[in-house]
């Protein structure tokens, strides 16, 4: 059975339509544009739903064939969002008080998608955490309101089943998957006092006694939490607003992990510097992060917090896995060049490295044999369009915004884990491609004087670093021997790059033929005498001297008089070297 094409739904300032994937990407034969401008757009959870509102109601349709499942008359929603089961659509739109109704009206909605009837009206005045988070199976729900998180049991929003009252909880973040739920709540530090961040398992909550872990830390004005798929263990990246230290204009961040077995630890990182993205891998059992000041390095770390392949220094901040996981790239968007790195995860091999210039949105497709980067407005507003790119670097589809048009969104339909097996990486792009846009590989100035010469590694204002492995077995290499190991290859390509004084001249050559001397690097032959082993040795020294001599002459240095004899010397340098050989 031939697995899906995904569709690919895009927004903007002609209207909302669904594409048929990659590589096509043709418009969908049921689904007709609409023209007006939409506010927002979703697909269901297993991507057989697909719902936008475009100011004047909201439309919920069945990706399969188009039809009509209920409208809503909603003209100003503008965040959309489907229960994990299809149960409920959530609809929010901005709280706004009248005369006629001081308090305002409840803002937040929650929907009967088959029937369209009203299940509840909330308040909700943030934009901040707005939608409320559902387990898998719809068994428990919960939303955070006035520092508690409130708890609903089968979607009945009409009784509280549960509280978690904490003072000043601030954030929180439910697992996913089934039952049995946990959360993960942060709290921040008030009077001296730190952060922290704490699991529950439903229904035990309240106390740090109930808690499965605890990790408190200071300097953290806001959190992140990311569950990975397996609801084991959690990732805390803490930040503040300012560096105190004035090192960052980030700010500062910390990154934590937390597990449901207990255990805590404080992920240690081999650079200073802002942390720019963390990505779990889909296997639940590692984790990726990029961090430091750019270049910044990019390290695969396991559960217990140990760096397992180190990719390096380079210009990105952010990684994706894969749905698969088998793939990750490592972007530099925003105010980077666009450069792409795409890994085989389990080779730690680079398959390829595009590059996508002004992209402000990157996605994986269900598929993932395929990526989509886009420029969107409001944050570019010129040279608006997406592409549809094949791993290994081709562009299969292209569409770019006309004169005055915008794109605001591009969203792949989502599809229920294992839909598309794993396939085996391919280094080579396919056939049916229109181009592809590797990135140019990047040199450090060198003036024109020493553009002959072979480059070194001192010439660069920073050394970028390259790829490591860290899994155990494996050679694992300090700063210092890194940069040695460096300086030994430089001064080996050096050598090699050298013009062989033995080569024949070139036809119209105005050098003087003679005896080919023999390089140091060549193995020394014994000549069974010490005496004249030392005398072929001194002139094998005094002629790589000259050689060094004439290019510094060739780069435009003026050499000193003694310097010039040395030079003038060379050709009995040379009979003199033949002679002893003979």
């Amino acid at each position: 059975m031939a697995p899906p094409v995904p569709l690919l739904a895009v927004r903007g300032s002609d209207g909302t339509s669904l594409l048929c994937g990659p590589p096509q990407c043709e418009q969908h034969s049921a689904f007709h544009r609409d023209s007006r401008v939409s506010r927002c757009l979703t697909f269901s959870r297993d991507g057989k739903l697909f719902s936008w509102c475009n100011g004047h109601n909201i439309s919920v349709v069945r990706t399969s064939d188009a039809s009509v499942v209920s409208t809503f008359d909603l003209p100003k929603t503008t965040f959309l969002e489907f229960s994990p089961l299809n149960n409920i659509l959530v609809t929010w739109q901005p709280y706004s008080k009248t005369q006629d109704c001081p308090q305002g009206d409840a803002n937040l909605q929650l929907w009967d998608v088959e029937s369209g009837r009203l299940i509840k009206a909330l308040y909700q005045k943030k934009v901040d955490a707005w939608c409320p988070s559902w387990s898998e199976d719809e068994k428990i729900s919960v939303r955070s309101v006035s520092n508690e998180l409130h708890f609903y049991e089968n979607n009945d929003f009409n009784s509280i089943a549960n509280k978690l009252h904490m003072q000043k909880v601030s954030d929180f973040s439910l697992s996913p998957g089934g039952q049995p739920s946990k959360v993960a709540v942060y709290v921040p530090g008030s009077k001296g006092a730190p952060s922290f961040v704490r699991l529950y398992q439903y229904p035990v909550l309240g106390g740090p006694t109930a808690a499965l872990a605890n990790k408190s830390f200071f300097k953290a004005d806001r959190v992140s939490m990311q569950w990975n798929r397996r609801a084991s263990a959690v990732l805390v990246t803490a930040s503040t607003e300012v560096d105190k230290s004035g090192a960052s204009y980030y700010g500062e961040q910390t990154l934590h992990y937390l597990s449901v077995n207990g255990e805590t630890a404080v992920v240690q990182l081999a650079k200073g510097g802002p942390i720019y993205d963390v990505a779990w891998s889909p296997s639940s059992t590692e984790f990726c992060v990029v961090y430091g000041f750019m270049p910044a390095k990019a390290t695969v770390f396991n559960l217990k917090c140990d760096p397992v392949f180190d990719f390096g220094t380079g210009p990105r901040n952010s990684a994706y896995y894969s749905p698969q996981g088998h793939l990750l790239v490592l972007a530099g968007f925003g105010n980077l060049r666009g450069q792409m790195e795409v890994w085989d995860v389990k080779k730690y091999k680079q398959v390829s490295k595009p590059q996508a210039p002004d992209a402000t949105h990157f996605s994986w497709c269900p598929d993932g044999e395929h990526v989509v980067t886009a420029t969107c407005s409001p944050r570019l507003r010129v040279s608006n369009g997406f592409k549809v790119w094949h791993y290994s670097g081709a562009v299969l589809h292209q569409w770019e915004a006309g004169a005055g048009s915008e794109l605001w969104e591009v969203r792949w339909q989502p599809f229920p884990e294992g839909s598309f097996p794993e396939r085996p990486i391919r280094y080579q792009a396919p056939a049916n491609q229109l181009g592809t846009t590797q990135a140019p590989p990047t040199q450090a100035y060198r003036p024109p004087a020493l553009r002959h010469l072979p480059p070194t590694s001192s010439g660069k204002l920073h050394e970028d670093e390259p790829p490591q492995d860290l899994r155990p077995g494996e050679k694992s290499l300090s700063k210092s021997a890194l940069k040695n190991q460096r300086k030994r290859e430089a001064k080996k390509a050096s050598k090699e790059l050298k013009p062989d004084p033995g080569s024949a001249p070139s036809p119209g050559s105005a050098s003087t033929p003679g005896p080919a001397p023999v390089s140091s690097s060549q193995s020394e032959a014994s000549s069974g005498d010490p005496e004249m082993d030392k005398k072929i040795k001194n002139l094998k020294k005094k002629l790589k001297a000259i050689e060094e001599l004439k290019e510094q002459q060739a780069a435009g240095k003026v050499l000193q008089k003694n310097q010039l004899e040395k030079v003038q010397k060379e050709q009995q340098l040379l009979k003199e070297l033949q002679e002893l050989k003979l």
